[in-house]
């Protein structure tokens, strides 16, 4: 494990309080009161100071998985733990460009920051074939990424001494947190699906992939240039939902691991979905779209909405927004509706 702590920056402060970490302080504050008193559970309160950050490996077999995490303070023996958020990365980018990227001049775009900022302790990791991880060698499909989540949260549960986490996914990185979650129930409190595809009827992207399926199936690795980074930022036609040095800091940050990324989650996408049964994740959902994502349609994702067993449950649709909520001018609209929901105190059951 290596470990550093980032000064506490008081421009990036205003931000977040701009967006959202002052409003309706007393009312979260009830929100996490209501929810210790019904479940006893960890709850997140607004927290400043430095963040803390530090890595960490798991074993998938021969393969070292990189895992970095981040909260305000460093880990301190006997202290209340705090509520657990692991993030799950999608199919062109790695974990820190996808969750802790640095826009120069631009504002805060690190969710991992803004969520440790409002009292969570998160942890991501960069899958197979990804990042600082090592490569196996697959395509590292959504199958492989389950078993790196596998790998991966028996470290997150040492480290912290919780036996259940929130879980985030954007895009693929949605599926794979879903298909996470069907597999392993107990293992996941609450669930938020950003960019989600389910089935993929009708949405343009998903038909463009599908044009390539022979090229996914003959190879494992497909090329992720620059080029390529930019396009994800036109191709739904939306442009201008996003700023444009937000791909070219994408593009710094991911370009040193090479322009290749594996194929797995494109092929799976293309032709196997879906890869999650909404019968069989049991966990509150909340699932987020941007109003102009390609990946999806609304009939789609409403399709496997309906179908979620648990009542606790919210779809939120995104204005001015394409695929890449994070990345986008409306990203603060993003942190607010997934704080609100990861604070949501439980329901009462009836009789």
């Amino acid at each position: 494990m290596t470990q550093n702590s980032e000064p506490a920056d008081p421009a990036r402060r205003t931000i977040l309080r701009g967006a959202g970490l002052g409003i309706g302080a007393g009312l979260v504050c009830g929100l996490a009161s209501a929810h210790a008193q019904t479940t006893g559970a960890a709850t997140a309160q607004a927290a400043d100071g430095a963040i803390w950050s530090a890595e960490y490996w798991a074993n998938k077999g021969d393969v070292r998985l990189n895992l970095w995490r981040k909260r305000v303070g460093a880990p301190r023996p006997g202290e209340q733990p705090l509520p657990v958020l692991f993030l799950v990365h999608g199919s062109s980018n790695s974990t820190r460009s996808s969750y802790d990227l640095t826009v120069p001049g631009k504002g805060e775009y690190s969710l991992m920051n803004v969520m440790a900022r409002y009292g969570y302790d998160v942890w991501t990791m960069d899958h197979d074939g990804y990042g600082h991880s090592g490569s196996s060698g697959n395509n590292s499909d959504i199958a492989s990424s389950v078993l790196d989540l596998k790998a991966a949260i028996p470290v997150v549960a040492q480290e912290t001494g919780q036996a259940k986490f929130h879980f985030y996914g954007t895009s693929s990185g949605a599926i794979r947190a879903g298909a996470y979650a069907q597999e392993h129930p107990e293992r996941v409190d609450r669930l938020v699906l950003v960019a989600f595809t389910y089935k993929g009827t009708g949405a343009p992207e998903i038909g463009r992939r599908a044009q390539r399926i022979e090229a996914y199936r003959n190879n494992n690795r497909r090329k992720r240039d620059a080029a390529m980074i930019r396009s994800i930022f036109t191709r739904d036609g939306h442009a201008s939902s996003y700023d444009m040095a937000v791909p070219e800091a994408i593009i710094a940050a991911e370009l040193k691991f090479g322009d290749q990324v594996p194929t797995g989650t494109y092929l799976d996408m293309a032709v196997n979905l879906p890869k999650v049964d909404p019968k069989k994740v049991l966990s509150p959902v909340l699932m987020i779209r941007g109003v102009h994502d390609g990946n999806s349609t609304n009939e789609d994702l409403l399709d496997f909405y309906q179908q979620l067993p648990n009542g606790d449950r919210q779809f939120v649709i995104l204005p001015h927004t394409a695929h890449s909520p994070g990345y986008g001018n409306n990203r603060h609209l993003l942190w607010y509706a997934t704080r609100n929901f990861l604070a949501a105190p439980a329901p009462v059951v009836a009789s």
